[in-house]
């Protein structure tokens, strides 16, 4: 029986992963080592191996079969566009991608004039303002504070990640578009899922169990 090779997102999100994993009897202790410089984790007896990425190279790991299985934010899955089969939403990580500005700024989307965009994800708002809203605009990649844009006068609108909407609230931005729901999703190698299709469908089988046994916990199963 081969390996098969689960790459999991650095922080947070490793960290919530392993405990679902856990719940399906997946267990890998070494990779809770934190002061560990090992780059591979194995467990032998269910012939599993695990490795630490950064969240936007998963999806590379896996569509060149580096990784048979990912577990990585929806995001990262739209804004990479890698040939890989999303199977699973976790239901771990949640938030919304948004458009979010000024409330002046809603006037211009609204209108569809020519306007900035400044982002971290440059494909998701490329996607949603040319194919779906069919509006012309200036994308600006940045990588700090996305929320520093509009006030400072380089764009008038951004796309990013929104939690609570509390750091837009303190700097006079509101949410003004939703683009996405975003979760943690489970994402498989295309071969991976034919040759090694029925471990990889256990798993999936096993942890839709989990979540649906938690969503009738919580009292939301079935809404």
């Amino acid at each position: 029986m081969r390996y098969i090779t689960m790459a999991l997102a650095k922080g947070r999100l490793a960290h919530s992963t392993i405990e679902l994993l856990e719940r399906i009897g997946i267990t890998c202790e070494e990779i809770k080592d934190t002061s560990s410089r090992k780059l591979i984790f194995v467990n032998e007896e269910l012939k599993l191996k695990f490795f630490l990425a950064k969240a936007n190279d998963i999806p590379t790991y896996v569509e060149y079969g580096a990784a048979d299985i990912g577990v990585v934010g929806k995001d990262t899955i739209l804004e990479e566009g890698r040939k890989l089969y999303e199977v699973l939403d976790l239901g771990i990580g949640k938030c919304r991608m948004c458009v979010a500005g000024p409330s002046s700024a809603r006037e211009l989307l609204n209108h569809g004039g020519l306007i900035r965009v400044a982002t971290k994800y440059p494909n998701i708002a490329k996607d949603y303002f040319y194919n779906k809203k069919h509006q012309t605009v200036e994308i600006i990649k940045l990588n700090g504070s996305i929320e520093l844009a509009p006030i400072v006068g380089l764009s008038e609108v951004i796309v990013d990640i929104v939690e609570t909407g509390s750091t837009l609230r303190e700097n006079g931005l509101e949410v003004l578009e939703k683009i996405a729901s975003l979760s943690a999703r489970m994402v498989v190698n295309e071969v991976s899922m034919k040759m090694e299709h029925e471990r990889i469908h256990k798993m999936i089988t096993d942890w839709k169990e989990v979540l649906q046994n938690q969503k009738e916990a919580d009292g939301t199963g079935g809404r």
